[in-house]
């Protein structure tokens, strides 16, 4: 197959290594990067620009069309793909809904008798305020729109919550505050579920766990992530099929029930608490950077999956996973999450063994690396057993030198 990636980012990279292992398929990307520029063709379409793109797969005659991003979907892209009659592994834009308003897929979750935390949207801080009362500690507070993995508050005083509402309403996070969904916070681990689905169907990829928080100990601000493992040990075998059969299923079945056709990637952040998983979030993309830490263990042919889903083809009842673990870490510029410089030249990453090495913030300028982003790399290694792949992907990634480097230093610990 001829296939497009959409998307520039250590998510897209995974992707095209993921489609390109089988050797039968051409991959091209748009607009891509300099790691993903290695094993495809890149055209410089930006992912958000929905006729470029479409007319780039019309041009070049694709087969299938991956989505990475969850922009362009949110913005219609895959109906508009359809439309020209092109397959487009990617939910279109009134599924995109799912991650395009948080309180969208809340009510989603309730109709479907989906387990999730209590919550209330508001369109205003002081009725938020009201809500949350003198017990901050107790809440989370969310942007109901895209806010790129950042839009997530933990407050500890009433004080905090007030200047969080505030800045989201008064235009910090963009149009992703204009609503906002309050809930009550969770307590356990978190897992992360990425669910191939066909229509009403689905199958379950590995669980991984995503690290959000900037610092080690799951300290700082939240991040896009900041390195991620799969997967996570304390799971049992079992814990995926499960997953699928009592969040994923329902979900695509109260969709469906509102003429809603779901085909492409449904990703779905758990809490694991002591009443069982509990849904944080949906989303409907593959996650960036469990993707990294998951593609390495999928056994099965990805680009099969994409194919059979954007055709609303009937989905295999389980994937080939790889035995052992993989660990992906994250390489960020100092400052990031807020500002951050860029330019910095990037050395090492062809002296990685036995790793694999993600671009995500990079260009290329004067025939040399450097540095274009806040997530720069991420560095994925597959061992017989967790332990083993923390150890290599750190041994790995200390290789690797730009100005500013910044790694949490205890992933999967």
């Amino acid at each position: 197959m001829r296939i497009l990636v959409v998307g520039g980012g250590g998510r897209e990279h995974a992707l095209v290594w993921a489609l390109s292992r089988s050797g039968g398929n051409d991959i091209i990307c748009a607009p891509g990067n300099p790691g993903i520029g290695k094993l495809a063709r890149l055209y410089p379409v930006e992912a958000s620009d929905i006729r470029g793109m479409t007319g780039l797969a019309g041009e070049k005659d694709v087969d299938l069309v991956v989505v990475g991003p969850e922009a362009p979907l949110v913005a219609g892209l895959a109906d508009t793909l359809r439309a020209a009659g092109i397959p487009c592994f990617g939910p279109g834009r009134e599924a995109s809904r799912m991650e395009g308003s948080k309180w969208f897929a809340k009510e989603i979750m309730q109709a479907a008798g989906v387990p999730t935390a209590e919550g209330e949207v508001f369109a205003d801080a002081g009725s938020a305020m009201d809500y949350i009362g003198e017990d901050a500690g107790q809440f989370v507070i969310k942007a109901d729109g895209l806010a790129s993995g950042k839009g997530v508050f933990l407050p500890s005083e009433p004080s905090e919550a007030a200047e969080i509402l505030n800045g989201l309403f008064s235009g910090k996070g963009g149009d992703s505050g204009q609503k906002v969904v309050v809930e009550r916070r969770l307590i356990g681990r978190e897992v992360s579920i990425l669910a191939i689905c066909s229509g009403t169907g689905c199958v379950v990829l590995p669980p991984s766990r995503d690290h959000k928080r900037l610092g080690d100990k799951d300290t700082g601000p939240n991040t896009g992530g900041m390195g991620a493992v799969c997967p996570p040990p304390e799971l049992g075998e079992d814990f995926a099929a499960a997953a699928g059969d009592t969040i994923i299923l329902p979900v695509l079945q109260e969709l469906a029930g509102r003429g809603i056709d779901y085909r492409g990637v449904l990703y779905a952040g758990l809490m694991v608490t002591g009443d069982g998983p509990r849904v944080l979030e949906f989303n409907v993309r593959f996650g960036d950077p469990e993707t990294q830490a998951v593609l390495p263990l999928l056994g099965s042919d990805l680009s099969e999956l994409c194919a059979m889903a954007a055709l609303g083809q009937p989905l295999p009842a389980r994937v080939d996973v790889i035995d052992g673990a993989c660990t992906c870490v994250v390489l960020a510029s100092g400052g990031y999450p807020s500002s951050y410089g860029k330019g910095y030249p990037v050395s090492g990453t062809d002296d990685v063994e036995g790793a694999f090495v993600f671009h995500a913030g990079t260009t290329a300028s004067d025939g040399g690396l450097v540095t274009a982003g806040g997530r720069v790399l991420s560095v994925a290694a597959v061992s017989d057993d967790l332990g083993s792949s923390i150890e290599k992907a750190y041994l790995e990634l200390g290789k690797i030198r730009f100005r500013d480097c910044y790694f949490r230093t205890d992933i999967g610990r």
